[in-house]
């Protein structure tokens, strides 16, 4: 985890480690449940650290595990991890014109750090990217204080988890908390009927899809909902400059 001075001295440091704060718990309980399922499925305690530090993605390494356990070949386990990770590639883009006045290191290291929740909370307290140096650095630091909270409760909590995983049964279902937790930032996010719609036809289409393999029906709800979302929002009445969506 890097961290600048004028990232941790900054006052949005400690905003935004403080909206996170509410949310660690959840991360936390997520994170103990992927360290013991990893240790449980058969991964040595070495691979499973390794893997909690290098791949950082919950759902993804959960997606993997069964399949490293079962000798699948590597494409498929690439190809897992791919589909199951591509609403990365939109949050990517997405915070793309707020990264790029970042150094290429800084701007893979926040790569590296942002997840589902971060990439929420920022994109709700920053709508647009920073007009000025000020602006920017109070933006890159809300994030970086963002992600240390989030990073450091799944990291922390993973490792307690491969350490204690044969103490700890996995009938707790503490994963559940990770997942209450993501619903209760998606729900403060469907503020308009479009993602009142795009909400309900992903959870629709995920549902119907969960046959599919390699966890494709995730992409499959995710593709469907965008399509349709998008197709709508033609309908929609232009709004003036400024208003709201």
């Amino acid at each position: 985890m890097f961290l600048r001075p004028t990232h941790y001295r900054h006052p949005a440091f400690s905003a935004g480690m403080a909206q996170m704060w509410p949310q660690a718990p959840g991360i936390a309980a997520w994170g103990l449940m992927t360290g013991v399922a990893m240790v449980k499925s058969g991964m040595s305690v070495f691979e499973s650290v390794l893997m909690t530090l290098l791949v950082f993605a919950g759902s993804s390494q959960l997606a993997a595990i069964p399949l490293l356990v079962a000798g699948a070949p590597a494409w498929v386990i690439l190809a897992t991890g791919f589909c199951v990770n591509l609403r990365f590639v939109v949050f990517s883009l997405h915070m793309r014109p707020y990264m790029m006045h970042l150094p290429l290191w800084e701007r893979l290291m926040h790569g590296y750090l942002t997840a589902d929740l971060t990439y929420v909370l920022f994109t709700r307290q920053y709508p647009k990217p920073g007009a000025t140096a000020d602006e920017r650095l109070a933006q890159t630091a809300y994030l970086a204080g963002n992600c240390a909270v989030n990073w450091g409760s799944w990291i922390s909590a993973s490792l307690v988890g491969v350490v204690a995983a044969n103490f700890i049964p996995t009938q707790w279902g503490l994963g559940f908390a990770g997942i209450l937790c993501l619903i209760g930032i998606l729900c403060s996010l469907a503020s308009t009927r479009l993602r009142l719609v795009a909400v309900g036809v992903a959870g629709v289409a995920a549902v119907v899809a969960y046959a599919l393999p390699l966890k494709l029906n995730i992409v499959a709800a995710i593709a469907i909902a965008v399509l349709l979302c998008l197709s709508l929002e033609r309908f929609e009445p232009q709004r003036p400059a400024g208003a709201p969506h």
